[in-house]
This record gives structure tokens, sequence and C-alpha cells, in this order.
């Protein structure tokens, strides 16, 4: 593939040259190729952000991925190495010994060390201050916000976990080499402690993934992918979906995602089970992200139902660019985040989170003028194959990565030099 990242990178055998901000540094043997480790011990499963959107575009730029993860995966798959670290049960083993992590990660002699979880802001610290690695934190969530509304904490606990992130992400702001987010909100928050670069990568989507949308049969009038929750709206929509049933009874709804618990999953069964949707509405669960533009390209309106709570109204919800680019129009809550992306672009309608007569007014609307719906589809992927993609994204994470590189790579002649 060629992105407007690899036009960054030019390699051969004997020489790798680096473009940065006005500055060209050239690394002369193949073994000082410069490695980028990318760890987590969070996700047993490969994440479509960091895998997908910023490290695969990276690999084909000529950088060197080394992946530690708890994924079952082991050697070089797709152009990154990955290192396995101990099963998803284990991981709180891995954190009660931190010695055993943090030699794992030496061990890859990486230029740049890259971490999303926010519980390994202190070892990301130490590699920082201890090391003196090159350490980049993404911190694409509000985790704050998030920790203060998690089910499976202690009510009591809520606020401290919150204000105890808080404060370690800002120590990170002022101490690590760079913060990204994939919002311009939670920037906005970090961005008052100065220390760290900072910038924001979209979660746009990587159209390797997401090709051109074939005619295929639409099994399905609705489609929803995300958290199975009561605040991410989901029960909201199957509300909706109700009151349309009374005039379109054979209508139906897809929901792809995962539930935070087996309790909140048997919850929304029932609900489903109430509600009379049960031939309706069908619960696919997680897939892997190679499937996703297959599985949305099923259905023919893409739904946001999100609910006004303190974590969508700053972080921009994924699925309206993937239901874009699956050529789907959108209905979604009208929220701070999106409405950017959203408003004149004519092809998503907004409605106010919460309202359910809304929602519903506006999945019949669309359901009623197919030929409508279907143009607001095309105008979606338009606007994803012109701007709205994971291109420009990699560029400048690749630019990133690589004047840090090139800065450390400075430092070390320098230091040399004065030997």
């Amino acid at each position: 593939m060629t992105t407007p990242a690899a036009q960054l990178v030019s390699i051969s055998t004997e020489t790798l040259t680096i473009a940065g901000n006005n500055t060209i540094h050239s690394i002369r043997n193949a073994s000082d190729q410069p490695v980028i480790c990318h760890f987590t011990i969070a996700h047993s499963s490969l994440k479509s952000r960091s895998f997908h959107r910023e490290f695969l575009p990276l690999a084909q730029a000529g950088i060197v991925v080394r992946y530690v993860s708890p994924a079952a995966i082991d050697g070089l798959h797709d152009g990154i190495h990955f290192v396995p670290l101990p099963q998803r049960p284990a991981r709180f083993n891995v954190l009660s010994n931190p010695a055993r992590l943090i030699r794992t990660l030496l061990q890859q002699h990486a230029d740049i060390y890259h971490f999303q979880d926010p519980q390994l802001l202190p070892i990301g610290l130490l590699l920082k201050l201890c090391f003196r690695k090159r350490v980049i934190y993404d911190a694409y969530e509000d985790f704050p916000s998030m920790a203060a509304n998690k089910s499976s904490l202690p009510r009591g606990f809520r606020p401290i976990a919150a204000q105890l992130i808080s404060a370690t992400e800002a120590l990170a702001a002022r101490t690590l080499d760079a913060v990204t987010t994939a919002d311009p909100l939670t920037i906005r928050r970090l961005a008052r402690h100065r220390g760290s670069r900072k910038f924001v990568f979209y979660n746009f989507p990587n159209l390797n993934f997401f090709p051109v949308p074939c005619n295929k049969e639409k099994r399905f009038d609705l489609v929803y992918r995300g958290g199975l929750s009561e605040r991410a709206g989901t029960f909201l929509l199957l509300d909706a979906v109700r009151r349309v049933a009374n005039d379109h009874p054979s209508i139906r709804l897809l929901l792809i995602g995962y539930s935070d618990s087996l309790e909140v999953e048997r919850q929304l069964r029932a609900r489903i089970a109430v509600l009379g949707l049960t031939p309706n509405v069908e619960i696919r669960g997680r897939i892997p992200h190679e499937e996703m533009a297959g599985a949305l390209a099923e259905a023919r309106i893409g739904v946001s139902p999100l609910l006004d709570i303190p974590k969508f109204r700053l972080n921009i919800p994924v699925k309206i660019f993937e239901y874009w680019a699956c050529g789907l129009p959108v209905i979604a809550s009208d929220l701070t985040p999106s409405r950017p992306f959203i408003r004149n672009s004519e092809a998503a309608i907004l409605f106010p989170p919460g309202d359910a007569n809304a929602l519903a007014l506006a999945l019949a609307s669309l359901l009623a003028h197919p030929s409508r719906a279907s143009e607001m589809g095309q105008r979606g992927r338009a606007l994803i194959e012109q701007r709205l993609n994971n291109a420009l994204e990699s560029h400048k994470l690749l630019s990133l990565c690589l004047n840090l590189i090139g800065a450390s790579s400075a430092v070390r002649e320098r230091k040399r030099q004065h030997a």
C-alpha cells in the first residue's frame, strides 16, 4: 500500500532516510532501522486503533514494529513482530511483577515505546524517567470519566479512581515525549500540561479494511456497532425500534459489540424479549476488525444512539465513520464531538440524545424514503474517501515518531562527539 506516510521513508538494505521537520537523518545500517514497540496488557485481541490504524501503516512505511501483548500471536505477522505476554486471565500477574514486564520491553531495544492502557502509566513513566526511553502515551478515551462511571468498580471508589487517573495522566503529559488522543476535546484537557508533544490521531477508517462497498444483500434495516449497554443508548434504540415496528413489523436490527458483563447481556436479552423484538434483533457480539465492513454492509442504516454522559461529551464515536465508509446513512445523537463532522454533511440525521420518540421518527423517515437514505450513504462514503480516512492520520503519527527518533539520534551523536 502506498500512503502519504510511506512517502516520508525510503528504505534500502544500506540506508534508511528519515525526513523530519526541516531535518533529514540517515541511518547507514539496516540493523539500525527504527524500532517502535507498542505494549498492552489489557487486550488479548488486536485493537483496531493500535493495530489496524496506527501500526500496520507504520510497518508498511518501513518501521520495525514490535507488538507486546497477551494476544495469542507469536512471531512475524502482517509485517509486525508479535511478542506474547501471559494470556488475559494472568494480566494482573504482569502488573504485580512490573520488573518482568520492564525486562520484556527493554529486550525489544526499541527507539520508541507506545502504550494505551491507563494502568500502564507507571510503566511508561519508569521507561522514561529511569531508562531514558522515548515514550508515547495514547489517551484514546477519556479514561477519568470512564472510571467515574465504571460499573465494575465499587461506587465509592469510582471518584478516587477517576482522580488518580487524571493526576497520573497530567504527570505523563508533562514528562513523556508525546501524548496523543482520538479527539480534540480530550487533548484540550491534557494540553494544559506542558512538556510533551500533543496531537490528535482521529479514528478514521483505514480504507484497506473498508473498500468501496459492493452490492450486498441487505439482511437488516438497522445496525449498531459498539458497546451494548444502557449508557451507549442500546436500550434506547430498542425502545425506538419497538415504536417503528408498529408500522414496520418485519424491521430487522443487527447489534455488533460487547456487553460489560454477563449480567448486562442478560438484561439486554430480557429487554428484547419484553418488547417482543426477539424475532427482529440479532446480537452478533464482537467480530474481528477485518470482518467489520462486511457485517455493516448487511444493513441499510447505521445508528449511533449514545446518551449525553461525560464520556460521550468528549469522545467522537468511531461507528459514524465506519458506517459512512460502508455507504450507510447515519442517525446519531446530537452530541458535541460528532457535530462538526455531521453538520452540513447531508449524510446523517441528528436527534436529541435520550429521545426515543425522535429516534423512532428519524428511523421511520429513512425507512420510508430508501432513495434518500441511499444518497446520504453515498455522500458519507465520499467524505471518507476524500478526507475522513486514515492516510493523513498515519502520516502524522509517522512524522511524530521519526522526529522523536531523529532527535534522539542527534543527542546520541552529540554525546559521542563530546566523549
